[in-house]
């Protein structure tokens, strides 16, 4: 059977099975649709939250990206599964305890002001549509490959399901279609991993056939051949870094202490009974995880090797049909520099500036990259996004497995964009409209506002996917940076510090978020020809600024707290209460 035709039955069978949940789970009152009743077992939660944890970033572009990173990759995969174990151990308990809806609900009620309210709301909206922007692509790029459409019908496409289910489910049906989303995409993202690792190293575990030697009988180790591949096309060494130490610990740094201030994830364990049950469901959320993540970098060097081999030196029309398939849409290209009629994949960018492509094709059939540079040999220009996606069209395995990712990745996509829409369609009728502006709301009208504010949400995210500011995984990252800036040090202060208070922590959020989002902007949009390590501060990235904005929101925050009046003396016999280790009871509510 056609890849299209198996793609269309299994993304329906998903499909189907995600409206289905949302159905029957339909929220009916403001705390179903907040935290699906606060009544999910730990086990489905663990589910949900590594379904919400794991995006298109990890699902799409994690493997890619260190792929063609190489040991500079790895500090995604470090930064994003050390945050979590520090939002598990550090915060979910606490905030369980606290007993609210939402992170600026915490922030609220904690720096006992409306207008810290607000700064969290802000701060939380920066992040999630920054967030969301690189799970919209995502979805966009699945869909335009296996169904044949450009690139802003599939986002459009993925917007209306998603707009189904979060609309009508809330939370509730959210949280049961993650857990059923978390068994599509792992079992999609294993399966086409088991094979690859079979053929390339013979073992049918991939994180043991990563460190193994490889299938040909050459008796090499895997990464030692790619090395050699890689150094003769005249790129680095795959284990050797470029980047510098001190941006390699800033962005390893902003990733960890930004998940631990991702709202979109905290929330998850607000759905739970009781705290002990916060903690368990945190544990098995990192088992889950934990499967994807340690299978990433196999996937990444069996996915880089297989690309070299099937694309380098071939003849255009010797080329497998996955080159042609990608080329159709964009995020697969070909100049034929040198006019030999080969592909010439080597180091060095085959444009100037941003990827251009041209209608028309050259003399040996390849479509034409319209702003082809003569400053380097490389002819082939790939997309980092699609290394996943390809994976299995690269390794020539069934028809049902290429079918089985584009599943994979739809859930991994839509999961955790439909988290965090429900993130924002809380912020904006819970914390906006009930709690500050308009408090007289009654339930059903709050109800409708939410999801008046996820269509809303949802419309702008769109936007967003199809016109994305850079690759997915460096689109989360700018994310991450922003709440580790802006959410994560008041959070952390709100928990373990009696002494913050209002003043500080508004001074802190507003200095972290505006710093950390100034500097990407500069680097990315106003002056990206200035993005290099020579012009970043302290030789620090966009990706890993995040650091020193987290930095200066702890320092602006602890300078104005001392310089202003103490909390009340009830705020601080909060947080008393919520650090005591008594947590193993139904959680208590304070607001």
């Amino acid at each position: 059977m056609a890849v299209q035709t198996l793609t269309y039955i299994f993304v329906g069978l998903t499909f189907g099975l995600y409206i289905a949940i949302a159905l029957w789970s339909r929220a009916r009152s403001t705390t179903d649709f907040y935290v699906a009743g606060g009544g999910v077992n730990p086990v489905v939660n663990g589910m949900a939250t590594a379904a919400d944890w794991m995006s298109a970033a990890s699902f799409i572009s994690m493997a890619g990206i260190i792929a063609f990173m190489g040991r500079d990759g790895a500090v995604y995969l470090l930064g994003w599964t050390g945050g979590y174990v520090l939002l598990a151990l550090l915060l979910a308990p606490y905030l369980r305890k606290f007993g609210q809806f939402t992170v600026p609900d915490f922030i609220g009620e904690r720096y006992y002001s409306r207008a810290a309210r607000v700064v969290a709301v802000v701060c939380l909206i920066f992040i999630s549509f920054t967030y969301i922007a690189g799970q919209m692509r995502g979805v966009g790029i699945v869909f335009s490959r296996f169904l044949e459409v450009d690139i802003a019908t599939g986002v459009v496409i993925g917007m209306g399901i998603v707009f189904i289910y979060a609309v009508l489910g809330g939370m509730k049906g959210i949280t049961y279609t993650q857990a059923a989303q978390y068994c599509v995409l792992i079992f999609a993202y294993m399966v086409p991993a088991i094979f690859i690792s079979l053929l390339v190293s013979g073992s049918p575990i991939p994180q043991l056939g990563f460190g193994g030697t490889m299938a040909d009988g050459s008796g090499r180790a895997v990464l030692e051949t790619l090395d050699g591949i890689l150094l003769d096309l005249g790129f680095g060494a795959y284990t050797d870094g470029a980047k510098s130490n001190i941006d390699v610990f800033a962005i390893t740094a902003a990733l960890m202490i930004g998940t631990a201030g991702l709202p979109h994830v905290i929330v998850r364990f607000f759905t739970v009974p009781k705290v002990s049950d916060a903690r368990r469901s945190a544990g098995w959320a990192l088992m889950f995880i934990a499967i994807l993540y340690t299978t990433a970098p196999a996937v990444a060097v069996f996915a880089r090797i297989n690309f070299v081999e099937s694309v380098n030196e071939k003849a255009y029309d010797e080329t497998p049909a996955w080159f042609r398939n990608w080329e159709d849409i964009g995020l697969v290209a070909w100049q034929d520099k040198n006019d030999d009629g080969r592909l010439q994949y080597r180091a060095g960018a085959p444009f100037s500036g941003a990827p251009s492509f041209g209608e028309t094709r050259g003399e040996s059939g390849e479509r034409l990259i319209t702003n082809a540079t003569t400053e380097t040999a490389n002819e082939v220009y790939v997309d980092r996004d699609i290394i996943v996606l390809a994976n299995p069209e690269i390794a020539a395995l069934p028809n049902w497995v290429i079918a089985l990712v584009a599943a994979g990745g739809l859930a991994a996509a839509l999961s955790t964009a439909a988290g965090l829409l429900l993130v924002i369609s809380a912020a904006v009728s819970h914390d906006l409209l009930k709690k500050t502006f308009s408090p007289n709301l009654s339930e059903r009208q709050e109800l409708l506002y939410a999801r008046v504010a996820i269509a809303v949400a949802l419309g702008l995210a769109g936007l967003f996917g199809i016109y994305p500011p850079a690759f997915v995984a460096q689109v989360v990252a700018f994310a991450f940076g922003l709440a580790a800036a802006s959410l994560f040090p008041a959070i952390l202060l709100g928990v373990f510090s009696k002494r913050m208070n209002k003043e500080g922590a508004i001074a802190g959020m507003v200095v972290g978020l505006v710093f950390t989002f100034s500097y990407i902007v500069y680097f990315k949009f106003v002056s990206p020809g200035s993005n290099t390590a020579a012009h970043w501060l302290f030789g620090i990235s966009p990706e890993g600024i995040g650091f020193i904005g987290a930095a200066l929101n702890f320092a602006v925050a602890g300078v104005v707290a001392r310089l202003t009046a103490p909390p009340p003396g009830a705020v601080q016999d909060l947080v008393d209460d919520i650090r005591l280790p008594s947590g193993a009871g139904v959680a208590h509510d304070h607001g």
